[in-house]
């Protein structure tokens, strides 16, 4: 009998072990940045957006001595893991900035719709707008779930692209999901090395 007992026991333990391992694997799954965009190592992609005044800007006006962080993000208007994401990288900003780059944030939102999102959260770095789909393209980060023609069209992967100061990908991270972001407090320890 007590051997059938133990029989029992380890046997629940090993299928309770075996649970939590491919629970901890989709977990992992989830989290796992998809292979999307420019290559790493390769020069990035001219970006081609506005700012919230309209104003067409470019890649070295917003970046700093060691390069530029690019958050693409689905939109300030409606998505609100996007917006917790902005506000986050705006907690970062000035340690960011203090390690040598700038920062930006990229989406298919309208100007209006950035301008008074920056407004509201005091957001102190550019939220730019690529109405026209065509830096999403360039950087080959469109979600295909959305087709030309559909109200979402444009939106991209989320994602966070790093581009050093020889203007070459030097990190990137996307996300299959919206519910999936890049930690900043990981991003920047990585920088800061």
């Amino acid at each position: 009998m007590k051997k059938m007992i133990d029989t029992i026991i380890i046997r629940r333990s090993a299928l309770t072990l075996f649970s939590l391992i491919l629970f901890l694997n989709n977990i992992a799954l989830a989290n796992t940045s998809i292979n999307v965009g420019p290559a790493l190592g390769k020069k990035a992609p001219e970006i081609s957006v506005i700012n919230t005044l309209e104003q067409p800007i470019n890649i070295q006006k917003l970046s700093g001595s060691k390069g530029l962080i690019i958050l693409f993000f689905r939109s300030a208007d409606w998505c609100p893991f996007c917006k917790y994401h902005l506000i986050e990288m705006n907690d970062y900003a000035e340690r960011f900035t203090a390690l040598g780059y700038g920062l930006a944030a990229i989406s298919y939102d309208n100007s209006a719709v950035l301008a008074k999102f920056a407004k509201q959260k005091n957001i102190v770095y550019p939220l730019l707008s690529d109405q026209q789909v065509k830096t999403m393209i360039a950087y080959d980060i469109v979600n295909t779930q959305y087709k030309p023609g559909d109200d979402n069209y444009g939106i991209p992967y989320p994602g966070v692209v790093v581009i050093n100061d020889q203007s070459k990908i030097s990190h990137k991270h996307f996300f299959e999901g919206y519910k999936n972001r890049v930690k900043f407090s990981e991003l920047y320890q990585q920088l800061n090395h």
